[in-house]
């Protein structure tokens, strides 16, 4: 039986019903198999893909080409489930035209069900234009990754009120341009709580808390693949990276030894052409 996909009136039901909504990123065709076999309501093809594929530092030199290989992939790996494009670096941030063509991109080529944005009130006139569109948009406030500089590096947002005060208004600015969905990324889990509470739309959370609609977590920090550094608010459920190592470590030995490959591991000549090869290799003896 075919999993039964997802879609964005769904999500504020379940925010109505108080049940939370599972996310994850994913970035190729198997892990987005795995996810769709788990039972994942949602998938994102987030721009973390240039620190967990390409071993970029930030996320600013994604390209759309780049997000656009990968969401295609995901999409055939997940064909029932509700997937995200994450809008890279200055694919937005120019105007309202390149936002709107940047996100139509997302859809026309790659099958996304929604479009993710950073930033805030600085940003509405683009939310807007892309829902003008007909185009799901998810928003993101908080800490930022595209803006870090600005925010003094990959810190917690929202810590002080008066910080909190502009989390507050960039979340309810973008619920009034019309945003799906709204996603906080390290942010104290008070101020994400009454965020929460206070939205009519889902509101996700990457490290702001168990107070939120659901959680998202970068898939190669949750299996352990991702080694430069763990955030905070990362919880581990594997350690893909020491069972990979140990299974290399494991294969050089074995070559080294010549334990592999063994006699089951080896193609033989159909029975019969034995003879016939001990007379052709004759002629170059």
């Amino acid at each position: 039986m075919l999993k039964k996909k997802l879609m964005i009136q769904d999500f504020h039901r379940m925010k109505r019903d108080g049940e939370k909504i599972s996310w994850i990123t994913s970035y190729d065709y198997p892990t987005a198999q795995f996810a769709e076999a788990s039972g994942m309501e949602m998938i994102l093809v987030g721009d973390s893909l240039g620190m967990c594929v390409y071993g970029y530092e930030s996320t600013v030199p994604v390209t759309m080409d780049q997000c656009i290989v990968h969401c295609e992939a995901v999409r055939r790996g997940a064909p029932n489930t509700f997937v995200m494009g994450d809008m890279p670096f200055m694919s937005y941030q120019k105007n309202d035209e390149d936002a709107v063509a940047n996100a139509g991109r997302f859809l026309k080529e790659s099958g996304m069900d929604a479009i993710k944005l950073e930033g805030g009130t600085r940003i509405i006139s683009r939310i807007k234009a892309i829902l003008d569109a007909g185009i799901v948009v998810c928003g993101h406030i908080g800490l930022t990754p595209q803006s870090s500089g600005q925010l003094g590096g990959h810190k917690a947002q929202g810590r002080t009120v008066e910080s909190a005060r502009l989390l507050l208004e960039d979340a309810f600015a973008i619920q009034e341009a019309g945003a799906q969905l709204l996603l906080l990324e390290a942010v104290p889990p008070e101020v994400a709580g009454f965020i929460t509470e206070k939205l009519s739309i889902p509101v996700l959370s990457i490290g702001a808390g168990p107070l939120c609609d659901g959680q998202l977590l970068i898939i190669s920090d949750l299996i352990g693949q991702f080694q430069a550094f763990t955030p905070k608010f990362v919880r581990k459920y594997a350690d893909v990276a020491e069972i990979i190592t140990g299974a290399m470590k494991e294969y050089i030995k074995d070559v080294k030894t010549v334990a592999f490959p063994a006699e089951e591991h080896c193609y033989h000549m159909i029975k019969g052409e034995e003879e016939k090869f001990k007379e052709l290799i004759k002629e170059y003896n």
